[in-house]
C-alpha cells in the first residue's frame, strides 16, 4: 500500500470490497477483504429464514472504527501483515457476485442445510474443500479462495475450524453472511463460538449469547419525565461529565422517538411508540458539566399524558456501543465545497425530528441505493473549517460535514459528486470507539496522517488545541502525494501562526521541483525529532492512513520506546 502514491490510495485499495448481510446492518466479521476508511464497501441484506432466503442485497462498509488501545481492532502487531495480493483477472468483486447468482451450487449439498459437528468441520481443511466456522454457522469458502484479495493462504488459515477469533483480530466490525450467504453449509451441532454478538441468522438457528457483563448499577444513566399542557421534557442523567461535542442521538419518526447516548464504549437507549402526536420540531440541552441532557418535545394537542409511551425494542438498556444496531434517516445534501483538486466537504443536514451530536472520533455512514443495491460506506465526520469560531452544531445537531475524496471509477464517490444539491441521503451511525479517556493528562500529541487518514485528526486537533490545557505540544506529520493532495494547508498554516503549541510538517512522495519542504515516505528517521519525548511527559501518538502506512508507522514508533498505550490507531 505504500508504493501506490503512499497515502492516496487506490480505487481498488480505498474501496476494498465487503460482502455481508446482517438484518440489523450491525458491521460484525472477519478480514475477508484488507479494506481502508477512506472507500470501503460491503453488500449487505438480510436472511428471513434459512429454507427460503428473500435477499435485499446492500453493498456495506466496514466501520473502520477508532480502536482504544488493547482493542481487538488495533493495527495488527508486527509481522502480521494484512496486505493485498494480486487477483487473477475475472475474480473481482463484481465476478464474484455474478457467481453468486449464477445458481451454481457452492456448498456441495444442493441446496440443503445440515448441522455440523467438530469432527466433521476438522475434515473440510483444504484449499477445494475448504468449510469454516464463524459465530456458530458453517460456510464452504472454496469458492472463494481465488476472490480473496489477501490470499489464498490467509484464507486457509480459517480452514476446518471456528475462524470467529480470527474475524474479530482484525475486522470483527465487517459482516460477512452476504457474501457467503450462498456458501452456508449449516450450523455447528454444538456453541461453537464465545463471540456471537451480533449473528443475524435467525433465531431457531443461533447459539446463545454470551454477553459482556452489565456495568454497575449505579454507573448506569437513567432518565425522568415531565410534561407541561403544552410540551413532554425527558431528562436523561448520564452520571458523567459530557464533552464539548454532546453525546446524544434523538431520532423522532413518526410517533416513534429514538433517545440514544453515546457515553465512550458504552451506549445508552431510550425507545418508545409515544403516547400521542408531537411535532416534528425538538430541542435538545445539555448540561455538560453535570452530565444532563433534556429533550423538550411540542405536543400537538394540549392533553395530559399518563406515560412518555409504550416501550420498544432495547429501551433502558445501556450495552456496548459496539453492540447497538446501525439507525438510519434520511438527510438532505445542502452544499458541497471542494477542498482540493478530488476532495469535497459535503454539508448534510438532517430532518428537522432528528438530532446529532457527534463524538470526537466517530464517523457515520452514507447509504444510497444504486442499481437496486444499497451502497454504504464510512465517512468521519468534521467541522466545517479546522477551527470554527463557534460550534453551533454540537447543541442543535441539525448539521453534519463530511470530507469525501472522490473517484472517477469509484462505486459510490462519483455518485456523490454529481448528486444535486437538495438530494435525500440515508445517514446511519454514528460509530466508532474513540474516547477521550486516550487523551486524559496527556501533554505531548503527536500524529501521523496519510492522505484522507487526516480526517479523524481534524476534531482533535480543535479539540486539543482548544480545549485540553493539560496538553503542551500538538504535533502533525502528513503524508501526501503531492502539495495539491494536501487536505486544509491553508488552515493548518494559519493554525501554526495563531497557535504556538501547534506545528504541522508535510511529507510528498512526489512533490514538484519547487517544493521546499521534506520529501519521500515514513521513515525511522523522520520520526526520531518528531517524537521528542520531554522530562515528565505524557505522550500519545496517533496514526491513521493507509493499512502498509498504518502498520509501518506503529512499527516505527515502537522502536522508539513508546509502549502500546502511547500508541493509538485510527484503523483506515
Amino acid at each position: 500500500m505504500l508504493n501506490e502514491k503512499d497515502e492516496d490510495l487506490d480505487e481498488e485499495q480505498e474501496e476494498g470490497y465487503y460482502m455481508s448481510e446482517n438484518r440489523s446492518n450491525i458491521s460484525m466479521g472477519f478480514s475477508i477483504i484488507s479494506g481502508v476508511l477512506s472507500d470501503c464497501i460491503l453488500i449487505s441484506g438480510f436472511i428471513k429464514n434459512l429454507s427460503c432466503f428473500k435477499v435485499s442485497e446492500m453493498l456495506n462498509i466496514p466501520s473502520q472504527a477508532f480502536p482504544a488501545a488493547g482493542s481487538q481492532q488495533r493495527v495488527a502487531p508486527t509481522g502480521q501483515s494484512r496486505n493485498k495480493v494480486a487477483l487473477k483477472p475475472g475474480h473481482s468483486l463484481l465476478d464474484w457476485i455474478r457467481l453468486t447468482k449464477s445458481g451454481q451450487d457452492l456448498t456441495g449439498l444442493r441446496g440443503r442445510l445440515i448441522e455440523v459437528t467438530e469432527e466433521e468441520l476438522k475434515k473440510h481443511n483444504t484449499k477445494h474443500d475448504c468449510w469454516t466456522c464463524i459465530r456458530g454457522m458453517v460456510y464452504n469458502i472454496s469458492a472463494y479462495m481465488d476472490f480473496h484479495p489477501g490470499g489464498e493462504a490467509e484464507l486457509m488459515r480459517a480452514a476446518g475450524i471456528d475462524s470467529t477469533d480470527l474475524f474479530d483480530e482484525v475486522h470483527r466490525w465487517v459482516n460477512y453472511e452476504s457474501m457467503l450467504k450462498e456458501c452456508l453449509v449449516g450450523r455447528m451441532a454444538v456453541k461453537a463460538s464465545p463471540a456471537i454478538q451480533g449473528l443475524s441468522a435467525p433465531a431457531s438457528l443461533r447459539p446463545e449469547p454470551l454477553s459482556a457483563p452489565p456495568p454497575a448499577k449505579d454507573h448506569q444513566p437513567r432518565y425522568d419525565w415531565f410534561q407541561t399542557d403544552a410540551t413532554i421534557n425527558i431528562v436523561v442523567y448520564t452520571k458523567r461529565k459530557i464533552p464539548s461535542a454532546g453525546c446524544s442521538v434523538v431520532d423522532l419518526q413518526g410517533d416513534d422517538l429514538r433517545v440514544e447516548m453515546l457515553l465512550g464504549k458504552m451506549s445508552y437507549l431510550l425507545h418508545w411508540h409515544l403516547y400521542g402526536k408531537v411535532q416534528d420540531q425538538l430541542e435538545v440541552q445539555t448540561a455538560h458539566s453535570v452530565g444532563k441532557v433534556q429533550l423538550c418535545l411540542r405536543k400537538c394537542v394540549k392533553e395530559k399524558w399518563t406515560e412518555v409511551g409504550k416501550s420498544l425494542e432495547n429501551h433502558d438498556t445501556f450495552i456496548q456501543a459496539r453492540d447497538r444496531g446501525l439507525f438510519y434517516r434520511e438527510c438532505v445534501l445542502v452544499s458541497k465545497s471542494d477542498v482540493t483538486h478530488n476532495t469535497q466537504l459535503l454539508h448534510l443536514r438532517l430532518p428537522p425530528g432528528s438530532r446529532m451530536q457527534v463524538p470526537v472520533g466517530r464517523h457515520v455512514y452514507l447509504k444510497m441505493a444504486l442499481q437496486d443495491t444499497d451502497v454504504v460506506k464510512p465517512y468521519t465526520v468534521v467541522d466545517q473549517t479546522l477551527l470554527p469560531a463557534s460550534q453551533p452544531s454540537a447543541e442543535t445537531g441539525s448539521d453534519l460535514y463530511l470530507m469525501v475524496k472522490i473517484y472517477p471509477d469509484g462505486v459510490l464517490t462519483p455518485h456523490l459528486a454529481s448528486l444535486p444539491i437538495g438530494s435525500s441521503l440515508s445517514l446511519g451511525g454514528p460509530e466508532g470507539m474513540f474516547t477521550l479517556r486516550i487523551v486524559r493528562d496527556v501533554t505531548h500529541l503527536y500524529m501521523l496522517a496519510a492522505g484522507t487518514g487526516f480526517t479523524p485528526m481534524a476534531r482533535l486537533i480543535r479539540l486539543a488545541v482548544k480545549e485540553l490545557q493539560s496538553i503542551r505540544k500538538v504535533k502533525l506529520m502528513f503524508f501526501n502525494c503531492e502539495e495539491r493532495d494536501i487536505l486544509w494547508q491553508h488552515q493548518l498554516d494559519e493554525l501554526c501562526r495563531k497557535e504556538e503549541r501547534f506545528e504541522v510538517e508535510y511529507v510528498l512522495s512526489e512533490p514538484a521541483d519547487s517544493w521546499n519542504g521534506r520529501r519521500g515516505r515514513i521513515e525511522a528517521s523522520m520520526l526520531q525529532n518528531f517524537l521528542e519525548r520531554v522530562e515528565n511527559s505524557k505522550c500519545l501518538a496517533c496514526v491513521c492512513g493507509p493499512t502498509g502506512f498504518t502498520e509501518l508507522a506503529v512499527q516505527l514508533i515502537r522502536q522508539l520506546d513508546f509502549s502500546e498505550e502511547e500508541i493509538h490507531t485510527f484503523l483506515g
